[in-house]
């Protein structure tokens, strides 16, 4: 069973392989330790689409606002079903 206390469920969108992941993420991490093992997550999971390179950023997916790295997860508003996108 996967405890979903302290996470949030939000889907990435990965413009590389022009696919979408639900992914849970930890409310108190920083977003820029999240950004880092998504990037390489997402790099596995799409098959070699789109490949972990240190220079990626997330995103609003509607707005396309960049969220802030040096802030945790739960500062930046990303709730469960929020939308992002890696880029």
């Amino acid at each position: 069973m996967v405890t979903t206390l302290n996470k949030v469920l939000v889907e990435i969108f990965l413009p590389a392989a022009d696919t979408r992941f639900d992914v849970y993420i930890p409310l108190e991490s920083q977003m820029s330790e999240v950004l880092q093992l998504v990037s390489v997550l997402l790099s596995d999971l799409s098959h070699g689409k789109y490949k972990a390179n240190g220079s990626a950023v997330l995103c609003d997916a509607a707005t396309g606002i960049i969220y802030n790295i040096n802030m945790p997860v739960c500062e930046l508003g990303i709730k469960n079903g929020s939308k992002l996108m890696l880029i």
